[in-house]
């Protein structure tokens, strides 16, 4: 009988230590794991995340939204072309700018961009790449910063803002507007980011009859990147205001198209590629 008493007492003293530890066990066991790891430093390799994804541009589209937003501005055009053009009637300005933007960039270049004092190096360079390919003549002179002004602009689709291109627009400066233009560069638009010249106005003294447009166009579609590029028929020709020309389309986003035209005014002997 005694033996039994002392059997249930034991039995009785192991439940409640049982009942102890479960209820204030784990937060003894939390509160030493808390000082072994306090004021020390610990180093936990983490699985990497995948980065963020962000569209890129292709050629042709950056190509697109340039012209789009180039459509919204005045066109760099030689002095006879100014004169010529008919500006068409019955268009309300006022709602031109539709949902594309072509904005100076008065924050200046970010890292990935081309600088101020680099652009007319980048953009001699690009030049002599024109050359090589026969895109631009060979006498066409080097720009300079005492006779060139670069600006930088950015391209926006406004209501898909991821949509953008920042590109310099190098152009002769105004203080040389009675100099000798020729073989000079007139005005050109040059990726920000690149350096490719998407388009320009260059005078020289070779002639339209010496070029071969076809070349020039598939050279130019290369060194760009460009893709898809076939004929086009101007709808109106009677609005293109160049004595000479050919245009070529090319497809860009949305499922519509880009008209570039290469053109070239006789007498001043402008050679162009124009974007809208």
């Amino acid at each position: 009988m005694e033996r039994q008493k002392k059997r249930n007492l034991v039995l009785l003293s192991l439940t409640a230590l049982i009942l102890l530890a479960s209820i204030f066990g784990p937060e003894q066991m939390a509160r030493y794991k808390d000082q072994g790891m306090l004021n020390e430093i610990s180093v936990e390799e983490a699985e990497p995340t995948a980065a963020g994804y962000r569209y890129t541009l292709s050629s042709n589209e950056k190509l697109w939204l340039l012209s789009e937003c180039l459509k919204h501005q005045v066109l760099p055009e030689s002095e006879l072309s100014a004169m010529t053009h008919l500006e068409p009637s019955g268009v309300d300005y006022e709602d031109l700018m539709g949902t594309y933007a072509f904005v100076v960039n008065r924050q200046g270049p970010s890292g990935k961009e081309i600088t101020d004092d680099r652009i007319y190096e980048i953009c001699n360079r690009e030049m002599a790449e024109l050359k090589a390919q026969e895109i631009l003549p060979d006498g066409v002179r080097e720009v300079t910063a005492a006779s060139y002004d670069a600006v930088l602009y950015s391209a926006i689709d406004v209501l898909e803002p991821q949509n953008n291109l920042s590109v310099w627009k190098v152009s002769l400066s105004t203080s040389q507007q009675n100099a000798d233009k020729t073989n000079r560069l007139i005005d050109a638009y040059v990726d920000a980011a690149t350096g490719k010249i998407y388009g320009f106005y260059v005078r020289t003294e070779v002639t339209w009859e010496e070029l071969d447009p076809e070349q020039i166009a598939a050279s130019w579609s290369s060194y760009l990147g460009l893709s898809g590029r076939e004929p086009y028929e101007a709808e109106n020709p009677l609005l293109e205001t160049a004595s000479a020309y050919v245009k070529y389309r090319f497809p860009g986003m949305e499922d519509k198209s880009i008209v570039v035209t290469l053109g070239f005014y006789e007498g001043i002997n402008e050679l162009f590629i124009k974007i809208v």
